[in-house]
Protein backbone atom coordinates (compact mmCIF):
# COMPACT_ATOMS: atom_id res chain seq x y z
CA UNK A 1 0.00 0.00 0.00
CA UNK A 2 2.99 2.27 0.54
CA UNK A 3 3.25 5.10 -1.98
CA UNK A 4 -0.38 4.78 -3.11
CA UNK A 5 -3.57 6.55 -2.09
CA UNK A 6 -4.90 4.37 0.68
CA UNK A 7 -8.49 4.46 1.93
CA UNK A 8 -8.59 5.85 5.44
CA UNK A 9 -9.08 2.87 7.76
CA UNK A 10 -9.57 5.13 10.81
CA UNK A 11 -13.31 5.66 11.16
CA UNK A 12 -15.42 6.64 14.17
CA UNK A 13 -17.45 3.46 13.77
CA UNK A 14 -14.37 1.30 14.37
CA UNK A 15 -12.08 3.38 16.59
CA UNK A 16 -12.23 5.76 19.53
CA UNK A 17 -8.58 6.86 19.69
CA UNK A 18 -5.32 7.04 17.76
CA UNK A 19 -2.02 6.77 19.66
CA UNK A 20 0.91 8.36 17.84
CA UNK A 21 4.61 7.83 18.31
CA UNK A 22 6.56 11.10 18.25
CA UNK A 23 9.93 10.99 16.49
CA UNK A 24 9.56 10.02 12.84
CA UNK A 25 5.75 9.94 13.01
CA UNK A 26 4.76 13.42 14.16
CA UNK A 27 8.08 15.23 13.90
CA UNK A 28 11.12 15.03 11.64
CA UNK A 29 13.41 14.20 14.53
CA UNK A 30 14.11 10.48 14.04
CA UNK A 31 17.17 11.20 11.88
CA UNK A 32 18.41 13.72 14.47
CA UNK A 33 18.16 11.10 17.21
CA UNK A 34 19.97 8.55 15.01
CA UNK A 35 22.79 11.02 14.30
CA UNK A 36 23.20 11.84 17.98
CA UNK A 37 23.24 8.16 18.92
CA UNK A 38 25.97 7.56 16.34
CA UNK A 39 28.05 10.50 17.58
CA UNK A 40 27.80 9.35 21.19
CA UNK A 41 28.55 5.68 20.54
CA UNK A 42 31.39 6.38 18.09
CA UNK A 43 33.01 8.71 20.63
CA UNK A 44 32.73 6.04 23.29
CA UNK A 45 33.97 3.19 21.05
CA UNK A 46 36.95 5.27 19.87
CA UNK A 47 37.84 6.10 23.44
CA UNK A 48 37.47 2.45 24.42
CA UNK A 49 39.80 1.43 21.59
CA UNK A 50 42.48 3.82 22.84
CA UNK A 51 42.29 2.22 26.30
CA UNK A 52 41.82 -1.45 25.47
CA UNK A 53 43.20 -1.88 21.97
CA UNK A 54 39.88 -3.35 20.78
CA UNK A 55 39.26 -2.71 17.07
CA UNK A 56 36.97 0.22 16.36
CA UNK A 57 33.71 -0.78 14.71
CA UNK A 58 31.52 2.30 14.23
CA UNK A 59 27.85 2.48 15.16
CA UNK A 60 25.80 1.98 11.99
CA UNK A 61 22.52 3.87 11.67
CA UNK A 62 21.10 1.49 9.05
CA UNK A 63 21.57 -1.57 11.26
CA UNK A 64 22.54 -0.82 14.86
CA UNK A 65 20.11 2.07 15.34
CA UNK A 66 17.22 0.23 13.74
CA UNK A 67 17.78 -3.07 15.56
CA UNK A 68 18.91 -2.03 19.02
CA UNK A 69 17.96 1.58 19.72
CA UNK A 70 15.09 2.96 17.64
CA UNK A 71 11.89 3.50 19.63
CA UNK A 72 13.25 2.21 22.94
CA UNK A 73 13.77 4.09 26.21
CA UNK A 74 17.17 5.73 26.19
CA UNK A 75 18.95 3.50 28.71
CA UNK A 76 17.45 0.36 27.15
CA UNK A 77 18.92 1.45 23.82
CA UNK A 78 22.35 1.92 25.34
CA UNK A 79 22.21 -1.44 27.08
CA UNK A 80 20.94 -3.37 24.05
CA UNK A 81 23.51 -1.92 21.67
CA UNK A 82 26.41 -2.54 24.06
CA UNK A 83 25.19 -6.11 24.55
CA UNK A 84 25.29 -6.61 20.77
CA UNK A 85 29.00 -5.73 20.91
CA UNK A 86 29.70 -7.89 23.94
CA UNK A 87 30.25 -4.85 26.17
CA UNK A 88 28.86 -4.84 29.72
CA UNK A 89 28.94 -1.65 31.78
CA UNK A 90 27.59 -0.92 35.23
CA UNK A 91 24.13 0.57 35.16
CA UNK A 92 24.97 3.71 37.11
CA UNK A 93 22.14 6.09 38.06
CA UNK A 94 19.93 8.40 35.97
CA UNK A 95 21.82 11.35 37.46
CA UNK A 96 25.23 10.22 36.16
CA UNK A 97 27.15 13.00 34.37
CA UNK A 98 27.46 12.56 30.58
CA UNK A 99 31.16 11.76 30.92
CA UNK A 100 30.54 8.73 33.15
CA UNK A 101 31.28 5.29 31.69
CA UNK A 102 27.98 3.72 32.71
CA UNK A 103 24.80 2.85 30.86
CA UNK A 104 23.14 5.95 32.30
CA UNK A 105 26.16 8.14 31.67
CA UNK A 106 26.23 7.23 27.98
CA UNK A 107 22.49 7.75 27.73
CA UNK A 108 22.81 11.17 29.32
CA UNK A 109 25.58 12.09 26.86
CA UNK A 110 23.20 11.27 24.01
CA UNK A 111 20.51 13.38 25.68
CA UNK A 112 22.96 16.28 25.97
CA UNK A 113 23.61 16.06 22.23
CA UNK A 114 19.93 15.96 21.22
CA UNK A 115 19.02 18.89 23.46
CA UNK A 116 21.73 20.98 21.83
CA UNK A 117 20.36 20.20 18.37
CA UNK A 118 16.76 20.95 19.39
CA UNK A 119 17.83 24.30 20.79
CA UNK A 120 19.89 25.30 17.78
CA UNK A 121 17.86 23.87 14.89
CA UNK A 122 14.28 23.62 16.10
CA UNK A 123 11.80 20.92 15.05
CA UNK A 124 9.65 20.39 11.97
CA UNK A 125 6.29 18.63 12.21
CA UNK A 126 5.08 16.48 9.32
CA UNK A 127 2.17 18.26 7.64
CA UNK A 128 0.60 14.97 6.55
CA UNK A 129 0.47 13.83 10.17
CA UNK A 130 -1.04 17.10 11.34
CA UNK A 131 -3.65 17.01 8.58
CA UNK A 132 -4.67 13.48 9.58
CA UNK A 133 -4.93 14.52 13.23
CA UNK A 134 -7.18 17.45 12.31
CA UNK A 135 -9.39 15.14 10.26
CA UNK A 136 -9.83 12.44 12.90
CA UNK A 137 -10.40 14.96 15.70
CA UNK A 138 -13.22 16.51 13.67
CA UNK A 139 -14.78 13.05 13.67
CA UNK A 140 -14.61 12.86 17.46
CA UNK A 141 -11.66 10.48 17.69
CA UNK A 142 -9.27 11.08 20.60
CA UNK A 143 -5.49 11.38 20.13
CA UNK A 144 -2.48 10.81 22.36
CA UNK A 145 1.28 10.74 21.95
CA UNK A 146 3.27 7.74 23.21
CA UNK A 147 7.04 7.93 23.04
CA UNK A 148 10.07 6.52 24.79
CA UNK A 149 11.70 9.94 24.55
CA UNK A 150 12.16 11.97 27.70
CA UNK A 151 12.31 15.07 25.49
CA UNK A 152 8.66 14.83 24.45
CA UNK A 153 7.50 18.16 25.88
CA UNK A 154 10.46 20.03 24.43
CA UNK A 155 9.95 18.49 20.99
CA UNK A 156 6.20 19.18 20.94
CA UNK A 157 6.76 22.80 22.00
CA UNK A 158 9.55 23.32 19.48
CA UNK A 159 7.27 21.96 16.74
CA UNK A 160 4.37 24.15 17.86
CA UNK A 161 2.00 21.24 18.48
CA UNK A 162 2.04 20.94 22.28
CA UNK A 163 -1.60 22.01 22.57
CA UNK A 164 -2.85 19.07 20.47
CA UNK A 165 -2.04 16.29 22.92
CA UNK A 166 -3.62 16.43 26.36
CA UNK A 167 -2.58 12.81 26.96
CA UNK A 168 1.13 12.10 26.74
CA UNK A 169 2.95 8.97 27.83
CA UNK A 170 6.67 9.66 27.44
CA UNK A 171 9.93 8.35 28.78
CA UNK A 172 9.46 10.19 32.06
CA UNK A 173 6.05 8.61 32.64
CA UNK A 174 7.43 5.20 31.69
CA UNK A 175 10.21 5.64 34.25
CA UNK A 176 8.05 7.11 37.02
CA UNK A 177 5.36 4.42 36.68
CA UNK A 178 7.94 1.64 36.30
CA UNK A 179 6.52 0.62 32.93
CA UNK A 180 8.40 -1.54 30.45
CA UNK A 181 9.52 0.21 27.26
CA UNK A 182 8.78 -0.82 23.70
CA UNK A 183 8.46 -3.52 22.38
CA UNK A 184 6.38 -4.02 25.53
CA UNK A 185 2.95 -2.41 25.04
CA UNK A 186 2.86 -0.72 28.47
CA UNK A 187 3.07 2.88 27.21
CA UNK A 188 0.31 2.45 24.67
CA UNK A 189 -1.88 0.59 27.17
CA UNK A 190 -1.37 3.39 29.70
CA UNK A 191 -2.47 5.98 27.13
CA UNK A 192 -5.55 3.95 26.21
CA UNK A 193 -6.44 3.59 29.89
CA UNK A 194 -6.07 7.33 30.47
CA UNK A 195 -8.39 7.99 27.54
CA UNK A 196 -10.84 5.36 28.76
CA UNK A 197 -10.53 3.42 25.51
CA UNK A 198 -10.47 -0.33 24.89
CA UNK A 199 -7.20 -1.20 23.07
CA UNK A 200 -9.24 -3.03 20.43
CA UNK A 201 -10.88 0.33 19.67
CA UNK A 202 -7.55 2.16 19.39
CA UNK A 203 -4.99 2.62 16.60
CA UNK A 204 -1.22 2.64 17.10
CA UNK A 205 0.90 4.64 14.63
CA UNK A 206 4.64 3.86 14.67
CA UNK A 207 7.76 4.07 12.52
CA UNK A 208 10.02 1.78 14.59
CA UNK A 209 10.20 -2.00 14.68
CA UNK A 210 9.95 -1.96 18.48
CA UNK A 211 6.91 0.32 18.18
CA UNK A 212 4.86 -1.85 15.82
CA UNK A 213 5.79 -4.83 17.98
CA UNK A 214 4.38 -2.96 20.98
CA UNK A 215 1.14 -2.26 19.12
CA UNK A 216 0.78 -5.89 18.16
CA UNK A 217 1.74 -7.12 21.65
CA UNK A 218 -0.93 -4.88 23.19
CA UNK A 219 -3.77 -6.27 21.10
CA UNK A 220 -4.63 -2.92 19.52
CA UNK A 221 -7.28 -2.83 16.84
CA UNK A 222 -4.98 -1.49 14.11
CA UNK A 223 -1.23 -0.91 13.83
CA UNK A 224 -0.07 1.52 11.15
CA UNK A 225 3.59 1.53 10.15
CA UNK A 226 5.10 4.73 8.77
CA UNK A 227 7.94 3.64 6.48
CA UNK A 228 9.89 6.85 5.98
CA UNK A 229 13.13 4.85 6.02
CA UNK A 230 12.18 2.41 3.26
CA UNK A 231 11.59 -0.36 5.78
CA UNK A 232 8.07 -1.41 4.79
CA UNK A 233 8.84 -5.13 4.82
CA UNK A 234 10.42 -4.99 8.27
CA UNK A 235 7.51 -3.06 9.77
CA UNK A 236 4.97 -5.43 8.25
CA UNK A 237 6.94 -8.46 9.43
CA UNK A 238 6.98 -7.20 13.02
CA UNK A 239 3.33 -6.28 13.36
CA UNK A 240 2.10 -3.43 11.15
CA UNK A 241 -1.28 -4.06 9.52
CA UNK A 242 -0.99 -1.14 7.11
CA UNK A 243 2.10 0.60 5.73
CA UNK A 244 2.32 4.20 4.48
CA UNK A 245 5.24 6.47 3.68
CA UNK A 246 3.39 9.49 5.02
CA UNK A 247 0.17 9.75 7.02
CA UNK A 248 -1.17 12.19 4.43
CA UNK A 249 -1.85 9.10 2.30
CA UNK A 250 -4.76 8.30 4.64
CA UNK A 251 -6.58 11.59 4.18
CA UNK A 252 -10.10 11.41 2.74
Amino acid sequence: MSGEKAPNPITREKFDAVLFDLDGVLTATAHVHATCWKKMFDEYLQNRKSRTGEPFQPFEITTDYRLYVDGKPRFDGVRDFLRSRGIKLSEGTPDDPPQTETVCGLGNRKNELINAVLESDGVEAYEGSLALIRQIRREGIEVAVVTSSQNCDAVLKAAGIANIFKVRVDGNVIHDQNLSGKPAPDGFLAAAKTLGVDPKRAVVVEDAISGVQAGRNGGFGLVIGVARKGDSDELRKHGADIIVKDLGELLD
